[in-house]
């Protein structure tokens, strides 16, 4: 991932185990007032989130920010359809790579970068199941031999 995504307010640790990720891109998220109080606070949920192209403009569909406590009747609709900003020609790429059967948009991490709320998106190819348990067990085996190699270290 590019550097200077460290003050991540959330992340998607779902989406390394569902899919490949096989590029990154960084976009802007067009919010309400309300919503980017709510998001600075850190209530967020993007865990089920995805992204969509639609007429030419990627959504964020069912990114749930919480409602803002003090907001009172002008508070959001917390699963509202986000718009996301990108360049055109970035746009155009991501088109032609969704089309492609098995890829998906999916959201990796929100956070703020110079006042602006942003979200890295990744293009995903699905995994298989027999690729999801070939991960765990190479995860499995990692710790494993860090565990041995630290037991030996003692």
């Amino acid at each position: 991932m590019p550097k200077g995504h460290g003050n991540a307010i959330a992340t998607n640790k779902k989406a390394s185990h569902e899919y490949f990720i096989e590029d990154t891109y960084e976009a802007g998220i067009v919010l309400q007032g309300t919503e980017i109080k709510s998001l600075r606070a850190g209530r967020v949920n993007i865990k089920d989130s995805h992204a969509r192209i639609d007429r030419g403009e990627i959504k964020l569909i069912n990114l749930h920010i919480a409602e803002y406590e003090q907001g009172n009747r002008y508070n959001h609709d917390p699963t509202r359809t986000r718009k996301l900003l990108l360049h055109r020609k970035e746009i155009d790429k991501l088109i032609g790579l969704t089309q492609q059967q098995g890829y998906a948009l999916v959201p990796l991490k929100i956070y703020i970068k110079n006042g602006f709320a942003k979200v890295l998106i990744g293009l995903g190819r699905g995994k298989k199941k027999y690729d999801k348990r070939e991960d765990l067990k190479r995860k499995q085996m990692k710790r494993d031999v860090d565990r041995a190699i630290k037991d030996h270290m003692r």
